[in-house]
């Protein structure tokens, strides 16, 4: 018997297959379609084994409470093809395996926690500054979701003097997401981040913003890690500024641990979210064996 594992993205499927000790046997990757083209290639991947649970980490918003007609569904996403999809129950029926999920970077979180960055402590946060901004943290060991999940991403940040950009986000305009994740990057300046290394005022406002998201996150959460990946965080040139604007805005309030230590890249470079979602497949197969 295996371990199955989805990471759901917005943008591509990763789907694998693990041994028992969490090992990956066999992986593929696949772009996000329309729900019955996706869960066709999934249900193709997976039925060449014998799968014992399977572990998700997926885009959302996702409805996580068990009391809830809805649990396990995607809600409100900007995927319209997805909006409302039962896919949790549609991957029980299809698959006929116990499943656990959470979101894509609950998930990451988890696997940078028990494989990656934060292995050996007890907390810590996983941030994907990408086409999104999403994140997710582990507390004491455990996931942190309850009537739903962080949607971290959408805190209201104060906006950079410097800034009349008036936001990409659908619901809020000038959230974090709105402000600071890669299509509001492109959007403001007309190019992407990628071609823009060498202009300081965009690194100097997206460093702002990013670093008033991590105030906010350690002031509530209080990690003893954080881990910072997606595309807009491969500017290695980003981090250094952060950590000046974030030691800026706390201002000596609380000691900051040493932070080029306490925020940095995923260990588990792009396999953060399905290492997580794979730790999930265990939970799930140590669930069903109890009962």
């Amino acid at each position: 018997m295996y371990l199955g594992a989805i990471e759901a993205g917005g943008t591509k499927f990763v789907c694998a297959v693990a041994n028992a000790a969490g090992e990956i046997i066999k992986e593929t990757k696949f772009p996000t379609e329309t729900p019955e083209k996706t869960m066709s290639q999934i249900e193709l991947f997976f039925n060449e084994f014998s799968l014992s649970s399977l572990g998700v980490g997926a885009f959302g918003p996702i409805s996580v409470a068990e009391d809830q007609e809805n649990y396990g569904y995607i809600t409100n996403t900007p995927k319209k093809a997805w909006v409302n999809y039962p896919f949790i129950p549609e991957l029980k029926k299809r698959l006929g395996t116990p499943v656990y999920f959470t979101t894509d970077v609950n998930a990451a979180a988890l696997g940078e926690l028990k494989k990656g960055a934060a292995k050996g402590l007890g907390s810590c946060m996983y941030i994907t500054v990408g086409t999104g901004i999403g994140a997710g943290a582990v507390i004491g060991g455990k996931l942190v979701q309850g009537h739903t999940h962080p949607e971290m991403g959408h805190v209201l940040v104060r906006r950079h003097p410097q800034d009349t950009f008036k936001g990409t986000c659908p619901s809020h305009n000038d959230c974090l997401e709105g402000l600071a994740a890669g299509p509001a990057i492109e959007q403001r300046w007309g190019k992407p981040g990628k071609d823009l290394a060498d202009q300081p005022l965009v690194w100097e406002i997206e460093a702002d913003y990013l670093a008033q998201g991590l105030m906010q996150y350690i002031l509530i959460l209080s990690p003893e890690k954080i881990i910072m990946g997606g595309g807009v965080m491969k500017q290695s040139h980003l981090f250094p500024l952060i950590f000046e604007k974030l030691k800026g805005y706390v201002n000596n309030y609380i000691d900051l641990p040493e932070l080029e230590s306490y925020i940095v890249s995923p260990g588990l470079g792009d396999h953060a979210g399905i290492y997580g979602a794979i730790e999930l497949a265990k939970e799930a197969n140590e669930a069903s064996l109890v009962k």
